[in-house]
């Protein structure tokens, strides 16, 4: 699980972000976690925050991800 403050990168979307929050979305059933990530780019700009909630497993860290596109 991610940390508040982690920097995280979206695999289905590209988008790099800070984790600000948790939590949770039903599917089947079955409550699965979720992370709400505060993306990059609105970071940047100093336009309004977007706050995207997504999947936990849909996200990996992104010092995880520049080591793996480094190899």
């Amino acid at each position: 699980m991610f940390a508040i403050g982690d920097d995280v990168l979206s695999q289905k979307t590209g988008n790099t972000g800070k984790v600000v929050g948790y939590g949770h979305e039903m599917v089947n059933g079955v409550y699965l976690p979720t992370i709400k990530v505060l993306i990059a780019e609105s970071l940047k700009s100093g336009k309004k925050a977007f706050v995207e909630e997504d999947l936990h497993s849909a996200w990996i860290q992104q010092q995880a991800a520049s080591a793996l596109s480094a190899k």
